[in-house]
């Protein structure tokens, strides 16, 4: 796409949360393109410390497919979820697509993405696109473990809970022009059903995360601090 379709779907952060429940909100990829701003990203604990040995670190991380490019699900790609870390500048762009035909309305869901995302992608999907984002990698969802942090960066993108993160409350504060955009959701496949609940902010936001949530995502917010 000529260059590069910026702009998600329903990634929209500012303007499109209803209220403050939002489970039919548009904070989310998968409403209609044209927001500045995107609800996703996604934050992210790196998987796993790199040992001393340059091959002990590359078995560690394998990277399951580029960050820039089309891929035909069941041929180039296999469905499941996947994630990309350490994007900047909501310059990593992803989409799916259940037809090639590059028009609107093949688009499944898709968002614009600063720091980590996750995303499910389904057998039904035909075509994901990737586009100015770093390599993904495949996601075991069942796997646990590891120790969830107690805060997380404001524009950090995307937090799979119990993971990446502890479930709990949370505050962030100092937020400025309903910039601060947080949601929290039950998958990562970024559809409107995804949204448990979401809200633009200005001032101090306070969100409980639940620990049946999937995935807490923030994006323009200052930091997230557990306060209980």
């Amino acid at each position: 796409m000529g260059m590069k379709a910026k702009v998600a779907l329903g990634a929209v952060v500012g303007v499109v949360v209803i209220g403050a429940v939002s489970a039919n909100s548009g904070g989310d990829d998968g409403s209609s393109k044209g927001s500045d701003k995107d609800s996703s990203a996604s934050a992210g604990q790196k998987p796993g410390t790199a040992k001393d040995s340059g091959s002990e670190a590359a078995a560690e991380k394998k990277v399951a497919f580029e960050g820039d490019g089309d891929f035909q699900v069941g041929s180039d790609i296999k469905p499941g979820t996947y994630r990309t870390t350490g994007n900047t500048d909501d310059m990593c762009y992803w989409e799916r697509a259940k037809d090639a035909s590059g028009e609107m309305e093949s688009l499944l869901a898709n968002d614009n993405v600063s720091g980590t995302s996750y995303v499910t992608i389904k057998a039904t999907d035909k075509l994901f696109t990737s586009s100015g984002c770093n390599d993904w990698e495949a996601v075991d969802t069942k796997a646990k473990g590891g120790s969830p942090a107690d805060e997380m960066a404001g524009s950090g993108g995307m937090y799979r809970v119990g993971v990446d993160i502890a479930p709990g409350t949370y505050k962030s504060t100092g937020n400025t022009d309903d910039m601060c955009y947080w949601e929290r959701s039950k998958d990562s496949e970024h559809s409107l059903d995804s949204i448990i609940a979401n809200n633009n902010v200005s001032g101090s936001a306070v969100v409980t995360i639940s620990a049946s949530d999937a995935y807490f995502k923030t994006s323009g917010c200052q930091d997230w601090k557990k306060t209980g």
